[in-house]
């Protein structure tokens, strides 16, 4: 299968009524664990499927709201969440419209939502966040990167793609190569051993 320029709500939908999704892997992306430092203590997971992020970062005494565009992952999350009596805010929303939300956050945390976007969603995507988010307050996002061959997946994403998205009320302050890790041995899973090629960047609202 090759990339939609777009999030298309039947495929994922499909991705999620199989027995498991490919980026579905139990746990935080390792990207994030190790950033997870600097990620503030109001945090919005941008695109949170079945919450394993957002869980753990409330875990870990983090205030989080979860949102996605489906419901399906959100009723997964939300069972996560309470078996573990943890709280976390899950919302069904689109991220193309997230300055609505009342709330303030320091933080936000893209994991494989921005490589999803076409290049009209990718700019209502950063115009939502750029009114959402405050002066200071940092978006850490992973997404696949040019270097992970093939077009199976989703859209990749050139570094140039991202400091060109970001250039306008943002300070990115790096990018670095990552991981993508996906459940290994299943359909719509091959990719590059060890997890497909990604950049991880956190930029800085200025």
């Amino acid at each position: 299968m090759t990339h939609d320029a777009v999030p298309s709500e039947e495929r994922f939908t499909a991705y999620y009524a199989a027995p498991r999704a490919p980026w579905d892997i139990g746990r935080p992306q390792r990207a994030f664990v190790e950033a997870s430092e600097g990620v503030g203590g109001r945090v919005l997971d941008s695109g949170c499927g079945t919450g394993d992020l957002a869980i753990w970062l409330a875990e870990r005494g983090r205030t989080v709201t979860g949102v996605d565009f489906l419901e399906p992952p959100l009723e997964v999350a939300r069972r996560k969440a309470a078996a573990g009596a943890v709280a976390v805010n899950f919302l069904r929303m689109d991220a193309r419209h997230l300055a609505s939300i009342p709330e303030r956050f320091d933080a936000v945390t893209d994991c494989g939502l921005f490589h999803t976007f076409d290049d009209a969603g990718r700019v209502a995507y950063v115009r939502a966040l750029t009114t959402l988010l405050e002066p200071g307050a940092r978006l850490f996002v992973l997404c696949f990167a040019t270097d992970e061959p093939g077009s199976h997946g989703p859209r990749r994403v050139a570094e140039q793609e991202l400091r060109d998205a970001f250039c306008e009320g943002w300070v990115v302050e790096s990018i670095e190569p990552s991981r993508f890790e996906v459940v290994p041995g299943i359909a719509g899973a091959e990719f590059t051993p060890g997890g497909a090629r990604a950049w991880f960047a956190t930029i800085r609202r200025a």
